[in-house]
């Protein structure tokens, strides 16, 4: 299988996953990315069984409404029943690191408030430790250089992500060549620097739910 069928897998896992709960009135958050299109492709289908959803990015919201379906704003949601989105990694806990799309921060708002956090993705993206992937850091723009030297504190090799503005006016680091082995406390060390909006860690809030796609078929974890 290619890995685009590999994620198409997921997000009909997904999908069948959550068809039993929905309800006339029920809101669900929406990720961001290449899996999360999957999902919102093959939910459309079904978009006369609920009310409709929050998006974690602008773009994430058009191709939703591209289909016809609702968005709201998370402001007017006083809560979602599930978030479905993808990862760039993941580890056995369910920790994840997020934001090659560079929608961490609103990813990472839509999931606070969701009852439970379905993650999808393909095989390849499970790891025994995370950091292969750059972590992502969401940055107030005048605090990009600040930012970067104490991110080299902590072992890693901060990258200005070149022409990306996120919905947000900001700019992304990407940090390489960090081990993170206690993704908590990491998150944590890196959300405490002035000019950080936050990082692509997700382990304070870690996914409720992994569904894997694999040649043999979708694994599920769960935490």
């Amino acid at each position: 299988m290619t890995q685009d069928e590999l994620k198409k897998a997921t997000a009909e896992a997904a999908l069948k996953r959550i068809l039993p709960h929905l309800e006339d009135n029920m809101i669900i958050g929406i990720g961001t990315g290449s899996t999360a299109n999957f999902f919102i492709d093959a939910l459309a289908a079904h978009k006369a069984k609920f009310d409709g959803c929050v998006a974690s990015s602008q773009a994430s919201a058009d191709r939703l409404k591209g289909h016809g379906i609702q968005v709201y704003d998370l402001n007017s949601v006083s809560s979602l029943r599930f978030y479905i989105d993808g990862a760039d990694e993941a580890n056995e806990h369910l920790h994840l690191i997020k934001g090659g799309g560079a929608a961490l921060t609103r990813e990472k708002i839509v999931a606070a408030v969701a009852k439970e956090f379905i993650c999808i993705a393909d095989g390849s993206k499970k790891v025994d430790v995370l950091g292969q992937f750059p972590l992502p850091v969401e940055v107030i723009p005048m605090a990009r250089s600040h930012v970067a030297r104490e991110l080299v504190k902590l072992g890693g090799d901060p990258a200005y992500r070149e022409g990306v503005v996120t919905d947000n006016g900001n700019v992304i680091l990407d940090v390489w060549n960090m081990q993170i082995v206690d993704p908590m406390t990491m998150e944590q060390k890196i959300n405490q620097i002035t000019g950080v909006v936050t990082n692509g860690l997700f382990a304070q809030r870690p996914a409720n739910v992994l569904l894997l796609g694999m040649e043999g078929g979708v694994k599920t974890i769960t935490a």
